[in-house]
C-alpha cells in the first residue's frame, strides 16, 4: 500500500513538471528554429523534451566530434536504408547547407547501399564472424 501511495504522489507532482518541461522545450525549439513545426504537437509530451535535447545537442551542436556535413551525410545514409522519406529530404537539405556536393551526397547513399548489400550477404549466408575477423585482420 505504501508503494501505491508513493506512486500516486510521484504522479501527482510529475504532471505539472512534465507540462513545464514541454513548454520550455517548445520555447527552445521556437528560439532555435525560428518556429515550432506542426508535427511537434503530435509528439508525446513525455518524449518531446528528451527527443529535442538529443537532437539539439548531437545534431545541431557544433561542439561535437563530427562536423555538420559529416553528421548529415551519415544520417542521410541511414535514412535511405530505413527508409524515411522525411529524413532523406531533411538530411539532403542539411548536407547541402553544410557544404556537401551532389557527388558527396550520392557517394554517401552509395556507401549506405553497399553496406546494406554486404550485410544481406553476410547474414543470409551466415558467414562465421570469428573467421571473417581473422581473415580480415581483426580480433
Amino acid at each position: 500500500m505504501t508503494r501505491l501511495l508513493t506512486l500516486a504522489a510521484v504522479l501527482a507532482f510529475a504532471a505539472p513538471a512534465l507540462a513545464s518541461d514541454v513548454d520550455a522545450t517548445k520555447a527552445d525549439i521556437q528560439n532555435t528554429l525560428g518556429g515550432v513545426p506542426t508535427f511537434i504537437s503530435q509528439v508525446a509530451d513525455a518524449a518531446l523534451p528528451g527527443l529535442w535535447l538529443q537532437t539539439k545537442t548531437l545534431e545541431f551542436s557544433a561542439d561535437t566530434a563530427l562536423d555538420a556535413k559529416t553528421k548529415a551525410l551519415i544520417s542521410l545514409g541511414v535514412s535511405a536504408q530505413i527508409p524515411c522519406t522525411y529524413c532523406v529530404w531533411m538530411d539532403t537539405n542539411s548536407a547541402r547547407q553544410a557544404g556537401a556536393t551532389d557527388q558527396e551526397i550520392a557517394e554517401a547513399v552509395a556507401i549506405a547501399g553497399m553496406t546494406r548489400n554486404w550485410s544481406t550477404i553476410f547474414n543470409g549466408l551466415q558467414v562465421d564472424l570469428a573467421t571473417f575477423q581473422a581473415e580480415l585482420g581483426g580480433n
